[in-house]
């Protein structure tokens, strides 16, 4: 009784802060009541926290086999959401520059259904998080990281609920393009045969920073003509997408654009040299199991 009092004072805060609801979406799994998104962010976030202290002292795990599942289905999923959004789209005449929310009939009903498949695969890609903790890859796990995982299932929650058609479908076209390109590369980056041939991480940083460029400019066309989309959305996904921007800058100059001082230069021997793109250290995290094995 304390949970379902909790949780309707929750819920009716939101609904305060927000206005009603989309009708269309009522009952759809997971939407009803925000606390099951929230707990599964402070669940992710507590997964990170004690899963660093667990493999601490342990040797990381390969789990070749287990990303390339995952990657390949990541791929899948991301593919057919392109693919049914542009479809969806098409059939309700969307327009790119505004689009309201209910002049499409059955076709922002298709799309709204699309976006539920993108809100619910953000819960699926925490599972990012827990292989790098797993793999020992703390290096990966950066605030970027972590702030994009949570931020972005909880803000799709709210789309979902208030805006889950028009205007909304844009950036969803765009990221999920992008997650083919990226779900494709670390599924093949697990194969050693393959990792000669990807050469091409660089550029999928750079067309992530296009992509949320794009995504402003067209939400910020919808406010300069308007077509009845909520303006506080707008602005709200402009500011949320200028934060994206700055952090992913700032991580592609860390990243590609500084140059190794002298003394790193100096202590790095010979064998830890990049080999096919990839850091010994990668081998040796990706192998630990079959090292300890050798070692007993």
């Amino acid at each position: 009784e304390t949970l379902k009092a909790f949780d309707r004072e929750v819920n009716e805060f939101v609904d305060y802060l927000f206005g009603p609801r989309d009708p269309r979406v009522r009952g759809w799994f997971l939407l009803d009541s925000y606390l099951p998104t929230f707990f599964l962010t402070g669940a992710y976030l507590l997964c990170i926290w004690l899963g660093n202290k667990f493999m601490r002292n342990r040797p990381p795990f390969s789990l070749r086999a287990h990303l390339i599942v995952y990657n390949l289905g990541i791929t899948l999923l991301s593919f057919y959401m392109l693919i049914e959004l542009i479809l969806a789209t098409w059939e309700g005449g969307y327009n790119l520059q505004c689009q309201n929310l209910h002049s499409a009939g059955e076709a922002d009903i298709r799309v709204a259904k699309v976006l539920w498949w993108y809100y619910f695969s953000k819960v699926i890609e925490f599972m990012d998080t827990i292989f790098f903790v797993l793999r020992k890859k703390s290096s990966q796990i950066t605030f970027l990281h972590v702030y994009h995982h949570a931020t972005m299932f909880n803000i799709w929650w709210c789309v979902l609920n208030w805006i889950p058609c028009g205007q909304s479908f844009f950036g969803p076209t765009l990221n999920s393009f992008i997650h083919v390109l990226m779900y494709s590369y670390y599924g093949l980056s697990v194969i050693p045969s393959m990792r000669k041939y990807l050469w091409w991480k660089k550029y999928l940083t750079q067309a992530q920073l296009i992509q949320f460029l794009l995504t402003i400019v067209h939400t910020l066309s919808a406010a300069v003509k308007p077509c009845g989309f909520p303006f506080g959305c707008l602005m709200f996904q402009s500011s949320y997408m200028a934060t994206l921007v700055v952090l992913f800058i700032n991580f592609y100059i860390k990243t590609y654009r500084k140059a190794p001082s002298r003394t790193a230069v100096k202590e790095t021997p010979v064998t830890t040299e990049i080999k096919n793109g990839f850091h010994k250290d990668y081998f040796a995290a990706a192998n630990g199991l079959q090292n300890n094995k050798k070692a007993q």
